[in-house]
């Protein structure tokens, strides 16, 4: 029988995605930003991504679109987000970075496969995203969009894999390398797209202005 259009787009929506965000809270959120827009100016551009991130994630039209929040689900932001967009909040566990998104894997992909993404790529667009979840449907294991820096800006799994997230060094230009090295170890079906960029650092921001994406506006 012949697969159509519409039955394969219907196999993208078994495909969640989750985001990962700090709330906008001056000297918590884009802390490497402050020597350049300082505690407030790096709080309003978290806001700008943030809502960006969650914008790409419900135009991707999968799954369903969870948000993460830190330190918790009660910053007004977040509580205006879902009223605007209907995204369910929820509060990052405890732990370090790999703990956190562990967590979503473990909690979520009892549902389906799962995307997982932060709110630091501006060029990450909806089509990134639905090319994710087409490799998981068809049956690679976990698929990622590397980040120019040496980490990723994406991460899908169809079944958590603690392995990937424990005792990881983040924030270093190895992380997407020492994963690489141990999704092969774990003998996982791995895919992998084109590297993005990401908002960490002041030299990020020109190339954020020259974008002209929705976060810069």
């Amino acid at each position: 029988m012949a697969i159509t259009h519409d039955d394969a787009h219907d196999s993208l929506r078994q495909v969640q995605v989750a985001i990962l965000a700090k709330a906008p809270i001056p000297g918590l959120a884009k802390t490497r930003l402050i020597p350049v827009l300082g505690p407030r100016g790096a709080a309003r551009l978290q806001r700008r991504l943030t809502r960006a991130a969650v914008q790409t994630a419900r135009d991707a039209d999968v799954g369903p679109v969870t948000l993460w929040c830190m330190p918790d689900a009660g910053h007004r932001f977040f509580k205006a987000l879902q009223s605007a967009t209907n995204v369910r909040c929820l509060v990052q566990s405890s732990g370090d970075l790999g703990d956190r998104m562990h967590t979503a894997f473990r909690l979520l992909c009892a549902q389906g496969p799962l995307l997982l993404i932060g709110t630091d790529c501006p060029v990450l667009r909806p089509a990134h995203l639905r090319k994710a979840a087409r490799a998981l449907i068809d049956g690679d294991d976990a698929v990622f969009y590397p980040a120019e820096d040496g980490g990723y800006v994406l991460v899908g799994l169809r079944q958590p894999q603690a392995a990937l997230f424990t005792d990881m060094t983040w924030g270093t230009a190895t992380v997407m390398s020492d994963t690489r090295a141990r999704a092969r170890a774990l003998d996982l079906r791995l895919c992998e797209f084109e590297a993005l960029w990401d908002v960490d650092v002041p030299d990020d921001l020109a190339r954020l202005d020259a974008v002209g994406t929705e976060a810069a506006a």
